[in-house]
Formats: C-alpha cells, structure tokens, sequence
C-alpha cells in the first residue's frame, strides 16, 4: 500500500482507457461468451462482457498488455458488472466469484510481466466495482417514488461478496466508480470496510464518481462538493470523476476538488460526448489537448480515460503525463 501512496507523491499515475470500446473491435458472438463455462446455460449471454474474463481470457489480457504498453501503471478489471445484481438480467449470480476472482488473477499476471521487465515501473491492478444497474435513492416507478428496486444491505452483500474475490483474485486497489447514486458508493464503502476487518488488510481504495450533465450533478442530484464530502469519511487514495463528460466539460468539476479535497484527485474522462451513433469521435490529440490543460493547473494525481478512449488515447496522456508534476496532496 505504501508504495502507491509513495508514487502518488512522485509522479502523475496513469490510469488504463475503455475495456467495452477494446472489447467491441473484436465483434464477439454469443459462443465467445459461453466458450467453456456456459455452453449450456438458458440465457442469451452476449454483451455480458465480464463474463470474457472466463470465457475469453486471452481477449482479456491482451487488451491488459495492450493498455501497459500504452504507459498505462494501472490497469482495471474486467468486473464492471461483478456484482450480483448485475449478472441477476443474465441468470448468473452464482457465477459472480468466479467472474471476479478470474479478472482479478488476470490482469494481476499481465501487470507482474511488466513489473518483472520494467522494476523501475511497478505496475498495479485496480478492482473494478461498478454502480450497479439499481439505485437505492431513486424510485424506479415514476407511480411509486417511494419504492426502491434494491435496498442498502442487499447492496453491502452484494459487494461484499465481490470485493472478496477482487482480494483473492490478488489486486492492488479497490476502485468504486462511475457513482451516479452516493447512497450505493455508500454501500460499496461499507462492504469494503467490513470485508477488510474480517481479513485484516488494508488495500488503496479509490472513489470516482459521474457528473451526469453540465448542471454539475450526479444523477441523484449532488454537487461535486457534496458528493466528495459524503464519501470522505473513509481514508481513500484518490477522489475523482469518470465517464459521462468528455475532458473539457469536466475540467471545473476538477477544479472543485482540487480546492476541496484532502486526497489525490483521479480523472478517466470519455473520448468526448457521443455522436447519434453512440460513437466517440475525440482522437488521440484531442483529448490530450485538453487533458494537458488538468496537467497545466495541478489538477491530477491520476489521470485515465473511459468509454471511447483506447490504447492510443492512454500513450498520447502518458507521454503528456510524463512531463508534469502531480497535484499536492494536503
């Protein structure tokens, strides 16, 4: 744990880009997603792509090496939907262990290749812990809104169950992102906590939450300043934001957090907003552009890319990154 915390002081660490837009270049069938392991099950099972990690490891690590080669020291795995409440729409929840687990020992293997070949260089895995596709502060029946589609001690469970084989599966970092809904985060939180009482460890936790539209907010409805300080009571290696907004219209959203927040400061923007096609169109330099203006301000302490973004993306920000100092931690 120390040595992370150690970098983070040395330099800007570079997060991995987009694992769905990596995974899309491949246009898998639905026998890339049962190969092995679910030849039989009785659900259509494309489009699940945690399950690849299983099913099509080699697609996987690829895309791993791919993203260090890049210059990426931070790697995420492919468990997005890791939870049981997202693998419930595909009738496998009894798989979650092993979906974890797998991506964990994964990327963990890639990452020890490079750290082998480059000792100067560690290379690190983050745990990769999704929102989940249910929200504990909103109502899903606009009839009802008082109703809730999951409540928070299914959630802890949930992610308990997940963070576990994230641990055994052997990564570095826990990293909680994409939050729409804090009261979820809050769970995840939560679930961390006990699961590191009940083993007695101590992994880097990072927080990343999603800033919806240009008003500013979470989907649930928090500020950028809300959001940070509903989540720090737990001591965490980074605060940041990912997804939704391209770099330029996350940049003062940054800017909140630089001046608030008492930890390090990540970013993985998407490639821009998508077109009518669902695309990202921001090549390679032109979101370095704008990522150079985090960079010129002393925003960032970990800087990545999302949806959109790919090897490409993550050489053009690490080359960037190299010539920058990272933002002061308080």
């Amino acid at each position: 744990m120390s040595k992370i915390i150690d970098l983070l002081k040395e330099r800007i660490l570079v997060l991995d880009g987009a694992m769905g837009t990596m995974i899309q270049r491949h246009k898998l069938e639905e026998e890339d997603f049962r190969k092995g392991w679910f030849e039989n099950h009785n659900h259509s099972l494309k489009g699940n792509n945690d399950l690849l990690s299983l099913t099509r490891p080699d697609i996987i690590e690829d895309i791993h090496r791919q993203y260090f080669e890049a210059g990426a020291d931070i790697v995420e795995t492919n468990t997005f939907s890791g939870t049981w409440i997202a693998q419930a729409d595909y009738g496998l929840e009894k798989a979650v262990y092993d979906i974890n687990f797998y991506s964990a020992k994964l990327a963990k293997k890639v990452a020890d290749e490079f750290t082998k070949l480059q000792p100067d260089k560690p290379r690190f895995v983050a745990g990769s812990i999704g929102p989940t596709n249910r929200t504990a502060s909103i109502s899903p029946d606009v009839n009802d809104p008082g109703f809730r589609a999951i409540t928070f001690d299914e959630l802890v469970g949930a992610y308990k169950e997940q963070v576990k084989a994230l641990i055994d599966g052997g990564v570095d970092i826990l990293l909680v992102e994409t939050i729409f809904d804090t009261l979820n985060a809050k769970a995840a939180l939560f679930a961390i906590d006990e699961v590191y009482n009940e083993l007695n460890i101590q992994l880097p936790i990072m927080v990343s939450g999603t800033i919806t539209d240009q008003s500013g907010r979470t989907l649930t409805g928090q500020t950028t300043e809300a959001f940070l300080i509903s989540v720090s009571h737990m001591p965490l290696l980074t605060v940041g934001l990912n997804c939704a907004l391209g770099a330029s219209m996350m940049r003062p959203y940054l800017q909140v957090l630089d001046k608030t927040c008492s930890y390090g400061v990540s970013a993985h923007p998407n490639a821009g907003l998508p077109n009518e096609f669902g695309k990202y169109d921001e090549t390679p330099e032109m979101m370095g552009q704008q990522i150079k203006e985090f960079l010129d301000e002393g925003l960032i302490n970990i800087i990545g890319g999302c949806c959109g973004t790919t090897p490409e993306h993550i050489k053009v920000i690490a080359d960037l990154a190299k010539e920058y100092s990272p933002r002061k931690i308080s």
